[in-house]
């Protein structure tokens, strides 16, 4: 037998058989389209929204073109979808940060479709889903309270694209619910205004890195207490860091002392007050030291205390007021009794012996003001004067001593007897007795007047009073 016509690796039969089911499929694409190949019914749930002429992905049954590309197009099965859905690459919609960042690769990534007329179109691994892409991390959730893990529905309810806070409120009072309504009471109830995944601002939260560090006292408040008003994280950052912001209805000064509470106070506590009276206008010194800050002001006035002694020690005032208000200007704050007094820029300066004399030993029972300068006024005449002296002391005596004296031109007998030192080198006993034989010989006088013929010598004044001869008396002496 004559062997049938190869035609390469098909036979006749095999190449009408291949064309045939060739013709099959394209009547079948021809007259049922794509639902030949479809492996499930489209999604039918409608939104109301029209996109692309549909109402919904069933719309477009036997349209598989629609969705699906050729091969040999350039457009992908992701350019299909964002044809019709212009809404999700908007600005700042999820879909656009996603494209931004390089995540939206693939549309099927996270939608399915042919899963049923009612089935969701949302199918994705929350474990992979780059959650803080949308500005909120969930590095925080990964477990429920009861130690489940967390599902998307679990916050967002049936509609993923929307955020429940009341899911937020109700999870988080499960696991602290005093806290939870103090913390709405405080900021209110929108969560994600503040909240993002990561609790920056939380119970964690390290003060000690920002430029207010809480120390001492301030580390035991609640955030509110100085956080007032915040409905937003920035909101934090408004917070005032001056310490009168907070403390003004505190401020027991009453404003006295400015508003730099921490030039005295420490985070410690408002006692012990640290102030530095040194750079006041009034530095403490001497005893100053030891007095409490309420002997001076009064009833906490402390502007405008008055800084001149007598404002506090008038009460101390031995003198009564006869050295005026200017206690500095003999007293120190040392002690009351070291005394600086510079009598040089009195009207009596001390000299002589008058600087070693007690200040009580010429202002008799404290008495200052109107004492007397005279030198009689302390120092009695002495006897031996008898009141023949009306000139004041200082004519013939100096604060040096009361010896030697001096004698000025007034005194009854001339003062040319060089020898004469003292008052009593003539005068004895009394000034009304003198005598001129302490230097004279008086023999010698006598002998000598005998031979001028004068006779009586028993008062040499009544001839010598000038201190020269008297005419008819004889002759002079030496």
């Amino acid at each position: 037998m004559q062997d049938r016509p190869q035609l390469g690796c098909f036979s006749i039969s095999a190449f009408l058989g291949g064309l045939f089911i060739l013709i099959f499929v394209a009547g079948s694409i021809l007259f049922f389209g794509g639902q030949l190949f479809s492996p499930g019914p489209l999604n039918d749930v409608q939104t109301g929204l029209v996109l692309g002429g549909a109402i919904s992905h069933a719309a477009t049954a036997g349209n598989c073109a629609a969705c699906h590309a050729a091969i040999w197009d350039q457009d992908q099965m992701s350019d299909r979808c964002l044809a019709c859905h212009t809404d999700l690459i908007q600005v700042s919609s999820f879909h656009s940060i996603m494209k931004q960042q390089g995540k939206l690769s693939g549309c099927i990534g996270c939608h399915t479709e042919h899963n049923g007329a009612t089935a969701s179109l949302v199918v994705f691994d929350i474990s992979n889903f780059p959650h803080a892409s949308l500005g909120y991390s969930l590095d925080g959730h990964q477990k429920l309270v009861n130690g489940e893990p967390f599902s998307c529905k679990d916050c967002h309810g049936d509609l993923i694209q929307v955020m429940d806070l009341e899911r937020c409120i109700t999870c988080h009072q499960a696991s602290d619910v005093q806290f939870v309504n103090q913390h709405i009471a405080s900021y209110g109830k929108k969560c994600l205004d503040c909240h993002d995944g990561v609790d920056r601002f939380g119970k964690n939260f390290n003060h000690q890195a920002v430029n207010f560090q809480l120390t001492g006292k301030h580390s035991q408040i609640e955030c509110v207490r100085c956080h007032t008003s915040v409905l937003r994280t920035a909101d934090f950052k408004n917070a005032p860091q001056d310490c009168f912001s907070c403390h003004a209805s505190a401020d027991a000064h009453a404003g006295q002392f400015g508003k730099d509470c921490s030039s005295c106070h420490t985070t410690t506590g408002w006692k012990p007050a640290t102030i530095d009276h040194s750079k006041t206008n009034f530095p403490l010194v001497g005893k100053h030291f030891e007095v409490k800050c309420e002997q001076c002001h009064i009833k906490n006035q402390f502007k405008d205390t008055p800084t001149d002694c007598f404002s506090c020690h008038k009460t101390d005032d031995t003198h009564n007021g006869q050295f005026g208000q200017d206690c500095a200007g003999c007293h120190t704050p040392t002690d009351w009794k070291t005394v600086k007094f510079d009598h040089s820029k009195s009207s009596f300066p001390l000299t002589g012996l008058h600087k070693n004399v007690a200040c009580a030993k010429c202002h008799i029972n404290g008495q200052f003001k109107g004492t007397s300068t005279i030198c009689s006024a302390c120092h009695q005449e002495p006897q031996f004067h008898l009141g023949l002296f009306p000139n004041p002391c200082e004519t013939c005596h100096s604060t040096n001593g009361w010896s030697p004296a001096i004698f000025n031109q007034n005194h009854t007998f001339p003062l040319n007897h060089p020898d004469v030192k003292s008052c009593k080198d003539c005068h004895t006993n009394t000034l009304n007795e003198y005598t001129c034989f302490t230097c004279h010989d008086q023999n010698r006088m006598t002998s000598k007047h005998a031979e001028e013929g004068i006779r009586n010598i028993s008062n040499c004044i009544q001839c010598h009073a000038s201190g020269q001869k008297e005419e008819g008396g004889g002759g002079g002496h030496d």
